[in-house]
């Protein structure tokens, strides 16, 4: 994660997205040392959730790629467990999105969205609406906390 702030917000952004993919890794901390670097808050704040946005939305297209059928196959999942979740998806919809924002398993709520097909464009916004939120509540943590380091 070092050398991704060496790069300044090309470095968060890209960070951002791989952590919003697959990539075990916490966009959160790149977004406070970006932050201590010295970064212009609002500019981090915005790189950081535009590409956290975009990795959520790669998780959506990656689930909306999948089969019923692979999950049987591949993860021996019942096709009653997977009824069972595209029920709840059904129910709460694009709404589930808001909790991509989740460091771990906020992916994979992504992921099942897509899966399940759940409305785009709800989903998207909801997506970027929990994850913008949750920058903006590190942003200003860093900066109640920061001045206790000086």
């Amino acid at each position: 994660m070092e050398g991704l702030i060496e790069y300044g917000y090309i470095g968060l952004f890209a960070g951002a997205f791989l952590a919003a993919t697959i990539f075990p890794f916490s966009s959160d901390i790149l977004l406070v040392a970006m932050l201590a670097a010295g970064g212009q808050p609002v500019t981090t704040i915005v790189v950081a959730t535009a590409g956290n946005w975009l990795g959520g939305l790669t998780s959506y297209g990656v689930g909306y790629l999948g089969k019923t059928e692979w999950l049987e196959r591949w993860f021996r999942i019942k096709p009653e467990t997977v009824y069972r979740y595209k029920e709840r998806v059904e129910r709460w919809g694009a709404w589930l999105a808001l909790l991509t924002w989740v460091p771990f398993i906020g992916d994979v709520f992504a992921v099942v969205l897509g899966f399940f097909k759940a409305r785009f464009w709800p989903s998207a916004w909801w997506m970027l609406v929990g994850k913008c939120g949750r920058f903006v509540a590190w942003g200003v943590i860093y900066y109640w906390i920061e001045p206790l380091f000086r």
